[in-house]
Formats: structure tokens, sequence, C-alpha cells
């Protein structure tokens, strides 16, 4: 009874703007949104706000693919997006062509990993972007292991009860216990044809990619009985040439 007696009045002394200490919190609701990708959303349940997702893969494993569709996506909602380029690798005729409007992106174009992770900090840490992406595919997964867990931390917590998508996509899981959402990519299949290789017999011409997507971690809520892997498909757009447009200057290039 004595516990009851005193439990009443410390509920009574935080009055009703608190909730009761003695309650546990129900399960959180954590917003998402689609990647553009049918199959991948089919495993995740979308991309996470205010997390950091891990998005690894070796070379030709989707990951520019990937990039592209989640850009394409996020600009269609009118949200503003910004894309830390680590090795300035991004191509913008590509991505327009893939569905993204340049006009509501930022695109940092970075030499190093240093100047990256610093333009990312300053990125995250003003906030107003609806996905911040890294791109560190063609840095060495030797030097991202040397980056500190604090810096995956700190870009953990910059986005936190926000409603910021954090995308880095490496060749190696780098993130660790930060990342929320891991997915490891990797080719399976490449189909050729030789429909447009015109009058040059001997030719072929990559038509498509077969990939495939694990997921390696999560913490958030998934489908119901969604599986651990699934497939999906890129395919290339030879016969589309993208008109050249001032848009393509859209980006930030500064010195770190």
């Amino acid at each position: 009874m004595e516990l009851a007696a005193l439990r009443s009045q410390v509920e009574q002394a935080l009055g009703e703007g608190f909730p009761s200490p003695f309650a546990f919190p129900g399960p959180r609701t954590i917003a998402t949104v689609p990647s553009g990708l049918d199959e991948i959303d089919a495993l995740t349940g979308g991309l996470p706000r205010g997390r950091l997702t891990e998005i690894s893969g070796p070379a030709s494993s989707g990951r520019a693919s990937f990039a592209l569709s989640v850009l394409a996506e996020m600009t269609a909602r009118d949200e503003v997006c910004a894309l830390v380029d680590a090795s300035d690798s991004f191509d913008p005729y590509s991505a327009e062509a893939a569905g993204a409007r340049l006009k509501r992106l930022l695109w940092v174009r970075c030499h190093n990993l240093e100047q990256t992770l610093k333009a990312a900090d300053v990125i995250l840490q003003g906030r107003g972007f609806g996905l911040v992406a890294l791109d560190l595919g063609d840095v060495s997964p030797r030097s991202l292991r040397r980056v500190p867990l604090s810096f995956w931390f700190r870009f953990q917590r910059a986005v936190e009860h926000t409603p910021t998508v954090l995308l880095l996509f490496d060749e190696q899981a780098s993130a660790k216990s930060c990342a929320s959402l891991v997915l490891q990519l990797r080719p399976k299949a490449v189909r050729w044809s030789t429909a447009a290789a015109g009058s040059v017999k001997h030719s072929y011409l990559l038509d498509q990619v077969a990939l495939s997507a694990e997921v390696v971690r999560s913490r958030l809520p998934r489908p119901p009985r969604a599986r651990s892997w699934t497939t999906f498909h890129t395919a290339t757009g030879w016969n589309l040439v993208p008109k050249p447009s001032h848009e393509f200057r859209l980006h930030l290039h500064s010195e770190f």
C-alpha cells in the first residue's frame, strides 16, 4: 500500500503534462519514404527519416542506380536534396534521365575523404534537407575503416528527430552500429543485346543487370513476412540522349 500511495503522489506532482514515469512507452512510429524501387521497398518498408541508412556493395552492384532512383523519388516530392560526392563521379545527365529534378539538388563535389566528411557535417548541422546522400563508393574500404566511429555517431545524431533521410553509399559497411538499416548489394547476372549494335555484327551492348539486395541489419519495423533479400533489375537507356542544360551547373564546389 505504501508503494501505491507513493506512486500516486509522484504522478500527481508531475501533473497531466507529463506521461506516467511508471508506464512503458509504446512503439515509436518511424516515418519512411519510398526508394523508387518496389522490390527494395517491399524488403525494407522504405527508407527511414531521421536515421542513417547504409548501402554497401562492390563496383557494378547497383549503388549508382539506387542513388539515382532515390534522388528521382525525393525531388519529385519537391524535397531539397544534397549529394556529397567524394570522388566527383556523379553524372547529372544520367540523373535527369532517371527523373531527378536537378533544380532541387545541391551537388557538393569533393576530391578526398576529409573534404567529404567536413562538407557532410556542415550540411547536416545546417538541416533543411529532405535527403542527404554521401557517395563514398570510390573510397577504399581501408580508408573508411580509419574514420572514427564518432563521425558516424555525430551524423546520426544530427538527423535524429528530423525529417532528413541520410544515406551512405560505400563498398563495405563502415558506419557499424550507427546505421539503423544496412543493405548489401551484389551483382547477379547481366544481359547483353545486339539490337542496338547497328551494322557491327560482332558488337554487344549492355541491356540489363540483375542485382540482389540483402538486409544485413535493421532496427526498423519491416513489412510482415518480409524476406531478408530480394532481386531487382536496372536497365540502360542507350537511345536517350539528354540535352545539355544550365541546370547541370547547379553545384557547390568549395575547398574545405
